[in-house]
């Protein structure tokens, strides 16, 4: 199936038209479940949320905004990313409530970003940071959410942003280096983990 006809279907979600939802699952499901793949691998091991109930959650959400017009299936994909992004936070901040302290081994992942192997608190942090981010250069925050968290290439990225490949990289590598200063000072001022 080609990417216009998967634009297509898109549309007639957007426009209500319940056949379109049938035939876009199939088509989807995958690409959705490699996002969740991804998000769920960054996470710490043992994670109890899997990425079938992580996508069914997301595609639920997706499905069911009537009011919002895909452009692409970049589009799609990338409102996809974040909606995962944000069930995984959520996730991430019930955990942290109910479970306080722990000493975290550290290790690198993601081209740079320092994370550790319970992720719960660093993804806390990740979208603390991203937040800053996001106020200071919203483009850029986007670009790292649906790189980042949506696992997109740089041109899914360009296309679903509308902006070059090259515009791309560079605020991808300008969003990164600041992400991870931000993530080093917060580390270096002693905020808590967990």
């Amino acid at each position: 199936m080609t990417p216009a006809r998967v634009t297509q279907l898109l549309q007639q979600v957007s426009g209500g038209d319940a056949r379109a939802v049938d035939e876009l699952t199939p088509l989807v499901y995958q690409e959705l479940k490699r996002i969740a793949g991804g998000q769920l691998r960054r996470e710490r091991p043992g994670h109890t949320l899997q990425a079938t109930a992580l996508v069914h959650e997301a595609y639920l959400k997706l499905v069911d905004q009537h009011e919002t017009s895909w452009q692409n299936r970049a589009h799609f994909f990338g409102v996809a990313a974040q909606l995962m992004r944000r069930i995984l936070l959520d996730y991430a901040k019930g955990r942290r409530r109910q479970k306080r302290g722990g000493g975290l081994a550290r290790e690198t992942l993601d081209e740079g970003l320092a994370l550790s192997t319970d992720r719960t608190s660093e993804l806390i942090e990740i979208d603390e940071a991203l937040t800053r981010l996001e106020k200071l250069d919203p483009r850029q925050a986007k670009i790292v959410e649906l790189r980042f968290f949506g696992g997109l290439s740089v041109e899914e990225t360009a296309e679903a942003m509308g902006i070059s490949s090259p515009t791309v990289k560079r605020e991808w590598a300008m969003a990164r280096a600041w992400l991870h200063r931000e993530l080093a000072s917060a580390e270096a001022r002693g905020t808590p983990s967990d």
